[in-house]
């Protein structure tokens, strides 16, 4: 029982931890594009700021991840109905956020892709 409790806890500052991490990634990304923003064209600031987007998108996914990962071990320890309707509701909402977080990583990932894809084309077109 102390156990689970411990893993619990742990798993929550572990999802705390990697928000904080993919905040400050994501941070310093948007930092490097106003620094250097100036001289970037339009596509290339879209770009950087879609991955600064991505990144933190990804890190919040984990975590949610890994928050719902210690909903479950905190229901292991002698479980109560108000505790498992209480997880049931946790995990449905989380679970709507992931998916709609994970559906706008794929959509940002192939407008990436394809915005790629255009201006090797444009590269190797004016070669």
């Amino acid at each position: 029982m102390e156990l689970v409790l411990r893993l619990q806890e742990g798993t929550e500052l572990l999802s705390v931890a990697l928000i904080g991490i993919g905040v400050l990634s994501a941070t310093y990304s948007l930092i490097q594009l106003l620094v250097t923003g100036r001289r970037k064209t339009q596509r290339e600031r879209r770009l950087a700021y879609q991955h600064a987007r991505l990144i933190l998108s990804r890190f919040l996914a984990m975590a949610l991840e890994f928050q719902l990962a210690a909903d479950l071990l905190g229901t292991t320890v002698a479980p109560s109905w108000d505790q498992l309707g209480r997880l049931g509701a946790i995990a449905v909402i989380r679970t709507f956020l992931n998916f709609f977080l994970a559906r706008e990583i794929d959509e940002e990932e192939k407008a990436e892709q394809e915005d790629r894809e255009v201006a090797t084309a444009r590269t190797t077109g004016e070669a």
